[in-house]
């Protein structure tokens, strides 16, 4: 894996904004990309979509930020604007949405990511953070804090009165147990070992904590559920995970294992239990989760690391090694070109 140390820049048009990058966070897809997990990656790459900053430059049409203001841009940075998803504010599901990174641009250019001095975009797709939330420790909420957040919502999942189950107690997953708390949920961590369980009850507020591998442990909470959201990227098996939702229960996949994952049928039509999934989020909801986490003070627990230690963290991510999201001190380490 060779170093990344790039600068980009695009012109400033009237609707653009552009802002120095301070921090930016990595993500596990970044390491699917830049592995080419999903046999979609072209290279060059440069990675990053949890990008944040401060605004140095603003196009004669924008309203929406000015200079000085701190902001975001998340997994993507661009959609047609005119299909059924861009109009409900679903840009995520549009289908020319131009991710941030690794991805062809309407006018034919390539789009690079965070791990960058600087950055233009579109004031649509722009993320202001509220004056109180760190930017280093909000920058992984941008893809992590939107991936739980938009699929709590929609699927009703994570409310007062609920019981929400959270597999997986990662990147995504410790940021879910703040959010689903946040919320009004009754949280239950599950994970297969109780490596994590002080971590998960008292850093992290989770109300219980079930190890998957324990039979007479999930026995006994099977069918307690109302949802769990499933945020392990590795291949799993579901049934056990079926067996903790109560009847009209929803299992919500927000991770993306590189292998199928094996669905069995009877499960679900036993209990009449849905298994879904869902995607970051539209402009507005992430907008709406950024204000949220500003609320309640929800930040991702990191590691800040230097652009001159990102081969190590990126190694160590594919290891499992952090706790539990890596971010890049970019304003700081990033090499002059």
């Amino acid at each position: 894996m060779s170093k990344v140390f790039f600068c980009y820049s695009w012109a400033t048009l009237e609707d653009d904004v552009r802002f120095k990058v301070l921090y930016c966070g990595i993500c596990h897809t970044d390491l699917h990309f830049i592995k080419n997990d999903w046999g979609i990656s072209t290279y060059p790459f440069v990675p990053g979509h949890e990008i944040v900053g401060e605004v140095t430059e603003v196009g004669s049409k924008v309203t929406k930020v000015k200079v000085g203001d701190k902001v975001g841009v998340g997994y993507f940075l661009e959609s047609c604007r005119s299909c059924e998803n861009c109009s409900e504010g679903l840009e995520n599901y549009c289908p020319k949405v131009v991710l941030t990174s690794g991805a062809p641009y309407h006018d034919g250019t390539k789009t690079y990511g965070g791990y960058s001095n600087e950055m233009v975009c579109n004031e649509h797709f722009i993320i202001r953070f509220p004056e109180n939330l760190p930017l280093d420790g909000g920058a992984p909420l941008l893809c992590a804090g939107a991936s739980v957040y938009s699929p709590m919502k929609y699927y009703g999942i994570a409310k007062p009165g609920s019981h929400i189950g959270i597999n997986g107690l990662g990147g995504l997953g410790h940021v879910a147990v703040k959010f689903a708390k946040a919320l009004g949920a009754k949280v239950t961590v599950i994970s297969t070992s109780d490596r994590k369980k002080d971590e998960a009850l008292n850093h992290l507020g989770a109300d219980a904590f079930l190890i998957s591998r324990n039979v007479e442990d999930m026995k006994a909470a099977a069918g307690t559920m109302d949802g769990i959201l499933d945020c392990v990227s590795a291949k799993h098996p579901l049934v056990p995970l079926l067996g903790l939702l109560k009847s009209h229960g929803k299992l919500v996949t927000v991770g993306v294992p590189a292998q199928p994952l094996e669905l069995p049928i009877a499960p679900l039509v036993v209990g009449r239990k849905l298994v879904g999934g869902s995607n970051v989020a539209g402009i507005a909801e992430t907008q709406e989760m950024i204000d949220v986490a500003g609320k309640h003070n929800i930040t991702a627990d990191i590691e800040l690391v230097s652009m001159e230690d990102l081969n190590t963290a990126m190694e160590r991510l594919a290891k499992g090694d952090v706790r539990y999201r890596f971010v890049i001190d970019v304003a700081n380490t990033l090499k002059a070109p």
